[in-house]
């Protein structure tokens, strides 16, 4: 018995290296995490929230809340739907035991 070798016709894929397709990922969407403002809650109380929840300096804490102050709503940050839902419950959990009627919400980034 002679053993032949086979020629590229009669060569099977079996050697070649197959490449999957790797699914493509989605970034999952994002929320603004919004203050809006009302008549009753001191700007002091409104910087210590966005320092202790968001983790901001004073300087950037004190800036978000002027705009809120001026604007009516000041953006806090972006961040995925649980976080955003999370922090949104921090901040108004917070103002309830501190008896301010400080409002936070999140829209779609």
């Amino acid at each position: 018995m002679s053993e032949e070798t086979p020629n590229k016709d009669q060569q099977d894929n079996t050697g070649l290296a197959v490449e999957e397709s790797r699914p493509k990922l989605k970034r999952p969407p994002l929320y603004r995490v919004v203050l809006i403002n009302d008549d009753f809650t001191p700007m002091e109380f409104v910087v210590e929230v966005l320092e202790r929840v968001f983790g901001m300096d004073r300087p950037k804490a004190t800036r978000i809340m002027l705009e809120v102050h001026t604007r009516g709503k000041g953006v806090c940050g972006v961040y995925t739907y649980e976080i955003a839902e999370t922090k949104v419950a921090q901040v108004n959990g917070y103002a309830q035991q501190h008896q301010h009627p400080l409002l936070c919400t999140m829209e779609e980034a």
